[in-house]
C-alpha cells in the first residue's frame, strides 16, 4: 500500500468551503498538504495550516496567485524540491461571476478565463512536468453546472468553465496512458458556504434536507476518485444534492 506521508498534495484554490475540506480529507490520508490562495489571504491559508498541524498533521499555505507563470512554477518546484514528491494537484478556484453581457466588460471575461482556465493549464502543465517522471500521481479540476451550458448572465464564467473541461479532457488522454489519473469534478448546485448563507437564505434552508451540496462531502468524492485503481479510473464525475434540478 502507498505510502501518503511520503508525498505531497497541491490544493490550489483552498478557499473556506470545498478548498479547506479537500485539504483536511487529503491531510487526514497521511499528503503533505500544501494549500493555495491567492496573495493577501495568507492569514486564512495559514490558520488552516495551523489546525491541520496541531491536529497531527503536515501543512504548509502558499499565497500565490494561480494567474501567474512564474509563481505557479515556482511553486511547484518548491514543493517538490523542498517538501515532498507531488502526488496530487486539485484546481480548484471559484471564478464564479453573474454580468449581462453588455455589462461584460474585456476585463472582466479576460480575468474570468485566466482564473478558471490558464491557471488550470499552469497548474496542470506543472503537475505534467513532476509526475511523468514517477508515472504516477493524480490531477483533477473543479468545474460546474457552467462547465456543461452556459447560463444568463455568466457568458465570462461559462465560457472559462467550458475550456477548463476540455481542457482536462485534452490532459487525461495524454497523460493517462502514462499513469497519470486526471479528472473532471461537475459541482452542480448551491454549496454549503458563508456566500450563500448570507445571499441565497432560501436555498440555503435546504441545508437541513440536505438539499445543498456538504464541502466534506464533496471532498470524500474526491478522494475515492483518487483512490480508484487504475483498471477502472473515473474522469468525469457530477455532483448534485438529490433535490437539485438537471
Amino acid at each position: 500500500m502507498k505510502d501518503y506521508s511520503k508525498y505531497s498534495a497541491i490544493i490550489i484554490g483552498a478557499g473556506d468551503a470545498t478548498g479547506a475540506a479537500l485539504t483536511r480529507k487529503f491531510a487526514s490520508h497521511g499528503y503533505k498538504v500544501c494549500p493555495v490562495r491567492r496573495p493577501g489571504s495568507e492569514e486564512k491559508i495559514n490558520a488552516l495550516a495551523d489546525e491541520i498541524n496541531n491536529s497531527g498533521g503536515w501543512a504548509k499555505g502558499f499565497g500565490v496567485d494561480a494567474r501567474d507563470e512564474d509563481s505557479i512554477v515556482s511553486l511547484f518546484k518548491e514543493v517538490e524540491e523542498n517538501i515532498a514528491p507531488i502526488d496530487v494537484v486539485i484546481f480548484n478556484p471559484g471564478a464564479n461571476v453573474f454580468f449581462p453581457i453588455e455589462e461584460t466588460t474585456s476585463r472582466v471575461f479576460r480575468k474570468v478565463w485566466e482564473m478558471a482556465a490558464f491557471g488550470g493549464f499552469l497548474s496542470g502543465r506543472e503537475a505534467a512536468k513532476y509526475m511523468k517522471k514517477r508515472q504516477s500521481g493524480s490531477i483533477f479540476f473543479t468545474g460546474a453546472t457552467a462547465s456543461l451550458r452556459g447560463g444568463s448572465g455568466f457568458s465570462a464564467f461559462a465560457s472559462a468553465k467550458f475550456a477548463l473541461r476540455a481542457l482536462s479532457q485534452s490532459i487525461a488522454r495524454e497523460l493517462g496512458p502514462q499513469g497519470i489519473h486526471v479528472a473532471h469534478f461537475i459541482i452542480d448546485g448551491a454549496i454549503d458556504t458563508a456566500f450563500i448563507k448570507e445571499n441565497f437564505p432560501e436555498a440555503y434552508a435546504l441545508k437541513e434536507k440536505d438539499g445543498i451540496l456538504s464541502p466534506e462531502k464533496i471532498a470524500d468524492s474526491y478522494w475515492f476518485v483518487h483512490s480508484q485503481h487504475r483498471s477502472a479510473w473515473t474522469h468525469e464525475l457530477d455532483l448534485r444534492p438529490y433535490m437539485e434540478k438537471f
